[in-house]
Order: structure tokens, then sequence, then C-alpha cells
């Protein structure tokens, strides 16, 4: 892992970053979260890369449940143990 998809994971793990399903408001995406939980602004493209990785790693998780709204991005347990492996330098 990169030390950019660690910080990404980080940042997922303190429930900085939505997903938009752009159902409404703009393309599908994933988005920063802000301190009231709403929407705070787009992620990068080259940061959408870093966490549609980390996705296919099975390091994070899109909240699935139904309807337009904007889906928590929660990292998963097999995420968690890889935030907390120190890694090599």
């Amino acid at each position: 892992m990169t030390d950019r998809e660690l910080r990404r994971l980080q940042d997922v793990a303190e429930g900085h970053l939505l997903f938009h399903t752009g159902r409404w408001g703009g393309p599908a995406g994933y988005r920063w979260r802000g301190p009231d939980g709403a929407e705070a602004g787009t992620v990068p493209p080259w940061q959408e890369e870093e966490l549609d990785r980390l996705r296919d790693l099975g390091l994070i998780a899109i909240e699935t449940r139904r309807g337009p709204f904007d889906r928590l991005v929660t990292i998963t347990s097999r995420g968690l143990s890889a935030l907390h492996v120190p890694q090599a330098a």
C-alpha cells in the first residue's frame, strides 16, 4: 500500500468520506464529508483512484441502502488490520 493510499484509508477510518450515487445533484463519486455530515466538496480524481483501489482490495466499503442519498464510506475489518500494520520504510 502506498503512503497516499494509507492516508485515504485513514480518512475513511475517521469518517471523512461519502459516496454520491449520482441519482441527483451531480455525477457519482466520492465526496468529502463535513462536520455536519453533509457533502463538503468533491474528492480529486487521483484520490478517487486511490479509494477505488482500497475498495477493490476490500479495505473500505460503501454503505448499502435504498434511496438517492449519499452513502457513508466505511473501513472494513481488513482495512482496520491494514491500518494498524507497521508500513515498511
